[in-house]
């Protein structure tokens, strides 16, 4: 494929006001100005820009698309195993339906990848799995799995289990719940070095990538006192967190900013349906930005719609954010933060051949999606809304 006469924003490098991009297969060939354009090869499908936005393809880092599905109420709502408090073993491959219509949804909004996976009900609720937005396999459609370990604070797992006379019922309760879990990890991965196991339990295993560094603890934490908790934790534990809601975020922006741990902002374009998210605002993304954190942005679908994700990019520019930093949290900044911008993120030779072309800037609500591409192929032509 070869995309000509294009504003083609890389993410990573200069803007091209005016050039080219070629795939080879699945992947990014090659980009440039348009005088260095390569002659179209026979069988090769060229695409004019005509002065259109070519962006790597939008990666909303926090949602449940898939796994609390559209249309189909209790019968599709695989979020939450709320059977026990900590429930490492669980995985969100198992729960996804490529099925849902949402994931076109997103396709329409120029979304090539997400972020999915349990919800907060549990203390631990299980593995995310980062994937592709297009397809009819979850197992061709993953890049990464796992891709963390939900945990949660605050009020969503206290009120599953205090309403039910179970542990947690407090804040102490659930960072308890979740240092027993590590400790105990710990102790598990200790002892398999070691060689002191007869075998692998199966409820240990999931703990062992967390405890490597080679995925993190994706942490739902609204309060300042939630989000200096998990801090906290992962302090204890040499691990490795995302901050994913971070509402009061701009409360303790230094603190977040010297702790090293990046945050995943949202959903902001919601109402404020409990205390813990009473200081919601768009302006906690440029807070966090200007403070030095690394931010990305989400719609935590279904919560806000996935569609809406370019909107909230925008009102967050309203709200102080800059607009490149804006751009960035919807694209390199998010597949960093996932762990997978050396896939996908950016426009760059080698890179999965996900792009987007857009008629302007993405975040502006009057801009239209031309085309979607994912691994090379083209997923959605303007027009195409059904």
């Amino acid at each position: 494929m070869l995309i000509i006469n294009g504003r083609i924003l890389p993410m990573t490098g200069e803007e091209i006001k005016q050039g080219y991009l070629s795939t080879e297969g699945k992947y990014i060939k090659e980009l440039g100005s348009v005088e260095q354009a390569p002659k179209p090869e026979n069988g090769e499908e060229v695409l004019d820009a005509a002065g259109a936005w070519v962006m790597p393809g939008l990666i909303d880092a926090h949602c449940h698309v898939g796994i609390i599905e559209e249309k189909r109420g209790e019968a599709g709502d695989d979020c939450n195993e709320v059977t026990d408090p900590v429930t490492p073993q669980i995985r969100a491959i198992d729960g996804v339906n490529p099925m849902d219509p949402a994931f076109h949804d997103a396709i329409i909004a120029g979304i090539t990848s997400v972020m999915t996976g349990p919800g907060s009900a549990n203390v631990v609720g299980g593995q995310s799995v980062f994937m592709k937005t297009h397809g009819r396999c979850i197992d061709q459609m993953a890049v990464l799995e796992p891709a963390a370990i939900k945990t949660a604070f605050g009020e969503n797992p206290k009120n599953e289990y205090g309403g039910r006379e179970l542990m947690p019922s407090t804040r102490m309760g659930t960072a308890a719940i979740l240092r027993e879990a590590l400790f105990q990890a710990k102790q598990y991965q200790q002892d398999r070095k070691a060689g002191k196991l007869e075998k692998k339990d199966f409820r240990m295993e999931p703990w062992i990538p967390v405890l490597e560094k080679k995925i993190p603890l994706k942490t739902h934490a609204h309060r300042a006192d939630d989000i200096l908790t998990a801090i906290r934790i992962a302090k204890e534990f040499d691990i490795d967190l995302t901050l994913d809601h971070c509402t009061e975020g701009h409360l303790v922006a230094q603190e977040i900013a010297a702790s090293g741990f990046p945050a995943i902002i949202g959903p902001d374009l919601t109402a404020r349906s409990k205390i813990e998210v009473q200081n919601m605002s768009f302006k906690t993304n440029g807070i966090l930005e200007k403070a030095g954190v690394l931010t990305a942005i989400m719609t935590d679908h279904p919560v806000s719609l996935i569609r809406y994700l370019p909107l909230c990019a925008g009102l967050a520019v309203k709200q102080g954010m800059s607009m490149e930093g804006a751009l960035r949290a919807i694209t390199i900044n998010a597949a960093k933060i996932c762990r997978t911008d050396h896939r996908v993120g950016s426009l760059e030779p080698g890179k999965d051949a996900d792009i987007a072309v857009f008629s302007g800037n993405p975040v502006n609500t009057l801009t239209k999606t031309i085309y979607t591409i994912i691994d090379g192929e083209v997923v959605y032509r303007e027009g195409d809304h059904s």
